[in-house]
């Protein structure tokens, strides 16, 4: 018996329980998969919003898409199968051309002379159904499948998804239509017009593919021969495509135009940014730098999507003594917090986190940033704009006639927005704002190098946070005992902190002490649902208060090693240490903190 012919027998010995079920939410209900409550939640929310309980369901996270695949198969007597963790040949996954495997949202498992076995998210769409009979050219056995499978092998078992559209394009591109199909506005869920215009979707795909993977960047970099195309995902750059550097030009060109850049001005930088919506739903920003270089234009575009949500301070990784310290500098009417750390760390989203604690309607909270990452209601947000002279400086002595109560600055740049800044703590206001430096006890000889007098500093600096961001790991980490070289790392960063407690993420609790001579660690392990064995990413902190003794090696100009070994002193956790111990509980690997450790 194959795997396919096993999924199906498991699935019709299970299939008998809801079989007869004519309504979704009762047969959940029946196999206890929902509760009275939640049934009768989902049910007046379908009849006032007209969606129906499936969509209900998946968006609030309620049952997975799985369990209502299966039970959807159960109530229909219709096979299920796993497609997931069987294997399918290409060659027969390929019967099924990619645009129309995703547009009707089913996948080929397996195929015969006369019929081929699909995997559908609506086995019960006779019209899909006719239609992917048409294109085989075989009749269709359908079966139920889950979306979130579907969706996963679509972009997995299909290869490299991005390289084969991109190759499809370009066995259409022309002398013309690169001239000429290069205009247009930019929308990721409208392919009406793409077939005659291969560099708009070549574009199109590529951008389509970062917000889809949540890539933060994306870079397009000519090299001898070829034009690379790579994507920062997660904090990791890698390349996914190659295109011809024959295309270089159109593709550039395309981009000037959505970004209102000069198209035939390719001897010096150029800024610029535009909108794309992705089906309707997801409005995104596209920041664009273009820059020469000795093979072409190199273009960058920073990913910044408006809809993002705002993390509570605790979900974006910080805790104990930090979030102590952070909470009690926010409680402050008056007075600095600093954020310190490199392009793509998280600081944003930590003051957008802040800034939603102190969100009052009796609070009067005005942000300056360049450009506004994370929108937040009841919050007055203003960009920067330096070709009509708003810059941090200027925008900031605006601010300050606006009676602030909080002031969110973007980042200080310069002496005279670091001026400003002091002035207006020194005048009764809370400020916000980032540094770029490697550590916290950094910011405070970054701003003296700016020409700020250490005095006011040590006055004004209640609080300087560090940080970075560290790749999570998925559920499918594995553990494996540590290297007698690990765990010395280990005791090198942590024996300062005299014995931790580690908390699982089993749940149970071990202690780590100078007594440890075993750990268990977690590495990543790659599964089609987690290809890089990561999902998603947490910060690791450092929190230095500004103490009395602080102040005083301010003033007297001492080194940021002397500044950092006393904040140390005084209880500080540093990054390192609280990534280490997050490698402890299983969040991330030694790898990870040690790669951004230098950053």
């Amino acid at each position: 018996m194959n795997s396919v012919d096993q999924s199906q027998a498991m699935q019709n010995k299970n299939s008998r329980s809801v079989r007869g079920f004519n309504n979704l939410l009762d047969a959940l209900l029946s196999k206890g998969l929902i509760t009275n409550e939640v049934f009768n939640s989902v049910k007046f929310e379908s009849i006032n919003s007209g969606k129906s309980f499936e969509d209900i369901l998946l968006e609030k996270g309620i049952v997975s898409a799985e369990d209502i695949a299966k039970t959807l198969s159960e109530m229909r007597g219709i096979n299920f199968i796993d497609i997931n963790n069987i294997a399918i040949p290409t060659e027969v996954i390929h019967t099924l051309p990619l645009n129309v495997a995703k547009e009707n949202e089913a996948v080929v498992f397996e195929i015969f002379p006369n019929k081929a076995k699909v995997a559908m998210k609506d086995p019960l769409d006779l019209q899909r159904i006719k239609y992917i009979e048409s294109v085989l050219g075989r009749e269709v056995e359908a079966y139920y499948a889950s979306s979130t499978d579907i969706d996963t092998v679509l972009d997995t078992k299909y290869g490299a998804q991005i390289g084969n559209e991109v190759d499809q394009a370009l066995e259409e591109v022309t002398v013309s239509s690169d001239a000429q199909n290069i205009g247009g506005d930019m929308n990721l869920g409208d392919d009406s017009s793409l077939g005659s215009a291969p560099i708009i979707k070549i574009v199109n795909m590529i951008m389509q593919y970062a917000v889809k993977h949540q890539a933060s960047d994306i870079h397009i970099e000519p090299r001898d021969g070829k034009v690379s195309v790579r994507f920062r995902i997660r904090g990791v750059l890698s390349e996914k495509l190659t295109i011809p550097t024959k295309l270089l030009s159109a593709v550039v060109t395309r981009i000037k135009i959505l970004s209102n850049l000069k198209i035939d001005e390719h001897r010096i930088p150029q800024d610029g940014r535009f909108q794309i919506r992705d089906n309707g739903t997801t409005s995104v920003d596209v920041r664009v730098s273009i820059m020469p270089s000795i093979y072409g234009e190199k273009v960058v575009m920073r990913i910044l999507e408006k809809s993002k949500g705002i993390l509570d301070l605790e979900k974006t990784g910080i805790r104990g003594l930090a979030l102590s310290r952070i909470n009690e500098g926010l409680n402050k009417t008056q007075g600095i917090i600093l954020v310190t750390g490199p392009t793509g760390s998280g600081k944003t989203q930590t003051l957008a986190s802040s800034l939603k604690i102190l969100n009052k309607p009796s609070v009067n909270i005005i942000t300056l940033e360049d450009p506004v990452e994370i929108r937040i209601d009841g919050v007055n947000q203003t960009q920067v704009n330096s070709e009509v002279g708003l810059t941090f400086a200027s925008g900031l002595r605006a601010i300050l006639r606006q009676d602030p109560d909080v002031i969110m600055v973007g980042e200080i740049r310069d002496k005279e927005t670091a001026s400003l800044a002091v002035q207006s703590a020194l005048v009764g206001r809370l400020v916000l704002s980032t540094v770029h430096t490697n550590s916290a006890a950094g910011a405070f000889v970054r701003l003296i190098d700016m020409g700020v007098e250490p005095f006011l500093l040590s006055s004004t600096v209640n609080l300087v946070l560090g940080q970075r961001l560290v790749r999570t790991l998925c559920d499918s980490k594995k553990p494996y005992k540590a290297s007698a070289a690990t765990v010395k790392k280990l005791h090198e960063e942590l024996d300062v902190l005299g014995g931790i407690t580690i908390n699982k993420a089993d749940g149970s609790q071990v202690i780590f002490d100078k007594n440890t001579s075993e750990v268990t660690l977690y590495e990543a392990v790659s599964t089609p649902n987690c290809q890089s064995g990561y999902d998603g990413r947490t910060g690791i902190f450092e929190a230095l208060k500004t103490s009395e003794k602080i102040s005083q090696l301010v003033v007297q100009r001492e080194s940021i090693s002397n500044i950092q070994k006393q904040a140390i002193r005084e209880g500080m956790i540093t990054m390192v240490q609280d990534g280490f111990i997050k490698v402890l509980e299983g969040i991330t690997t030694i790898e990870e903190v040690l790669r951004v450790q230098n950053n």
